[in-house]
């Protein structure tokens, strides 16, 4: 089975809340026939938007191709999440590589962070950014090693936008029982992906960048130029650009073998009370929880609350994903009971293997 087209229909956006809200973008041909460029950057998600666009402001020519459409995979479907630093917190991070190389790698990340929010504010993208992320703990136990990293943050790294919040801190800002403590980044934000993904593609063409959409790449022949084999043409390239996530397929076997592919699933409730939603997340800060298939919300621009939960490793997503996310919502939420979820979507993301 090919997991490009095992949930989706060839060049159609999924039926998400995002792609319900983003302003349209205009629909990009497939190619026909043979082209020359310096580089061809095959996904049109982040990593390709971006490498695509960096490039042709360094006077490339440059080609991004997309076997579906413009933010089509995980960038258009995601929670929508600005972090701070890597996935693995900075304590644990340093029992694995010495400090100067673990401050190295916190720093990428606030430059990534940077990097996303210069992009915005100089191409004028409007997704919604709003500042605050809360890592909401499920676990008493977790409270002292939280507690620790903010220590750590704030008096190793110098990074003072993060704070500890206690059981009535955390339940002041969240109206629910579930957590015991936790911490508020406000140097990490949310945002509408989609979006995002858009006001990326935008910048990039006006950039001099030449996308096909529906443009599925078969084989990369790694010959001097390069060869990209697609569905209706071949490109020549200088070098090729492998940005596809968890859509990798056989294009790099090397790679593939590091990899593993994982679905996700969110949910959109109807737009809710303004009262009601400032109770769920009294601060509007997105949020993300600490078990190991983490919970992760936020409530959108018109009240609604968005709500990513639950995972599976199989090619096909869930026949009902509402009432697959809606259970975890209701542990959490137990008030939203008789809110009606308007959308429920699902999508695919790479992982390592040692995860």
């Amino acid at each position: 089975m090919n997991i490009l087209y095992a949930n989706d229909r060839p060049g159609k956006y999924p039926a998400s809340y995002y792609h319900a809200t983003a302003p349209e973008l205009e629909k990009f041909a497939s190619l026909q026939g043979d082209v020359t460029c310096d580089v061809c950057v095959i996904g049109a998600g982040y990593t390709g938007l971006s490498t695509a666009l960096h490039l042709a402001e360094k006077n490339y020519d440059v080609i991004l191709l997309d076997a579906h459409r413009i933010g089509w995979g995980a960038s258009g479907r995601n929670g929508g999440q600005l972090a701070s630093g890597q996935r693995v917190e900075q304590r644990d991070l340093e029992k694995m590589v010495d400090m100067d190389v673990a401050k190295t790698l916190w720093q990428l990340g606030r430059d990534a962070n940077a990097l996303v929010r210069d992009l915005i504010k100089k191409h004028k993208i409007n997704c919604d950014l709003k500042n605050g992320v809360i890592h909401a703990n499920h676990r008493n136990r977790y409270t002292k090693h939280s507690q620790a990293e903010v220590d750590h943050l704030n008096t190793a790294y110098g990074y003072n936008k993060i704070s500890f919040l206690d059981q009535q801190k955390i339940r002041q800002l969240l109206d629910t029982n579930a957590y015991y403590s936790g911490t508020l980044d406000m140097g990490a934000a949310h945002l509408h992906p989609l979006k995002l993904a858009f006001g990326f593609a935008r910048a990039a063409v006006k950039a001099g960048v030449r996308v096909f959409e529906q443009t599925e790449v078969l084989n990369i022949e790694q010959t001097d130029p390069a060869k990209i084999i697609t569905t209706n043409g071949t490109i020549t390239a200088r070098f090729a650009a492998l940005a596809c996530n968890g859509y990798l397929g056989d294009l790099d076997k090397k790679t593939a073998r590091h990899v593993m592919p994982i679905n996700n699933f969110i949910i959109a409730t109807e737009p809710l009370d303004k009262d009601l939603a400032t109770l769920l997340i009294a601060n509007n800060a997105a949020v993300a929880d600490s078990k190991f298939v983490i919970n992760y919300y936020r409530l959108s621009a018109d009240n609604r609350l968005l709500f990513g939960g639950g995972e599976n490793y199989s090619y096909t997503f869930p026949k009902d994903i509402k009432g697959f996310v809606r259970k975890p919502m209701l542990e959490i939420y137990p008030q939203l009971k008789d809110v009606k979820v308007d959308y429920g979507w699902g999508g695919t993301l790479a992982i390592t293997m040692n995860r």
